[in-house]
């Protein structure tokens, strides 16, 4: 399988370098990741590195809570769509969600996917803080709001992605919008499942593992 199609190349940790960001874009060039995912002030610089490949430049917004204002995620999306990011990974207001203030999660997704316009917007679940029902809520939610994803986890959270999770989000969506599965996929088997599950796209900061066997 050809896992490389697949695999959001990622670092998120807040201690990443410069140098740690050139590795992982020499990574992603290398290995024809799909793309590189990183925070919005290494966009510039991966953007640079990458300039001459296919290799996607993702950010992430509103990250890791989703709690800040629509406002300020709306702000942070443009401003890194205007530096050069292809697609972006939002959380969405949990607290917003579980207090079922559906409208307003709606209305934040739609805000920022206007201006995020033809380039792709992923929406963070973070399914481990979700019931079942509010993951499907949430799924149905993202899809009315004209999300191209959906996403589960930050890999902040207290636990990443499930099998269990991408089945209820398939259901939900269905082929409406796709499916991005992150957090603690760290081998080539577990990433084989979750793709023949139905996700399009796997965030893991072991994607030279999976594509070589390492483990």
């Amino acid at each position: 399988m050809h896992f490389e199609n697949f695999i959001d190349h990622t670092l998120l940790k807040p201690t990443a370098t410069d140098k740690d960001i050139i590795q992982l874009c020499s990574e992603a060039l290398h290995f024809n990741f799909y793309g590189v995912c990183i925070h919005g002030c290494h966009i510039a610089l991966a953007k640079d590195l990458l300039k001459d490949s296919k290799v996607r430049v993702v950010s992430v917004v509103g990250f890791p809570l989703g709690a800040m204002s629509t406002k300020a995620k709306v702000n942070e999306a443009m401003d890194y769509i205007e530096l050069g990011a292809n697609e972006l990974d939002m959380v969405l207001n949990i607290g917003r969600l579980r207090s079922g203030d559906y409208l307003a999660v709606q209305e934040e997704i739609r805000q920022v996917k206007e201006v995020v316009g033809n380039n792709v917007l992923k929406v963070i679940l973070e399914t481990c803080y979700l019931t079942d029902a509010e993951i499907i809520t949430a799924c149905k939610i993202a899809v009315r709001a004209k999300a191209d994803f959906v996403k589960t986890s930050t890999g902040f959270g207290s636990r990443g992605a499930s099998f269990e999770d991408v089945v209820l989000m398939k259901k939900a969506v269905g082929n409406k919008i796709k499916i991005k599965a992150s957090g603690g996929i760290k081998d080539a088997v577990t990433a084989k499942n979750y793709i023949d599950l139905g996700v399009a796209r796997i965030g893991t900061s072991s994607g030279v593992a999976i594509v070589t066997n390492q483990n």
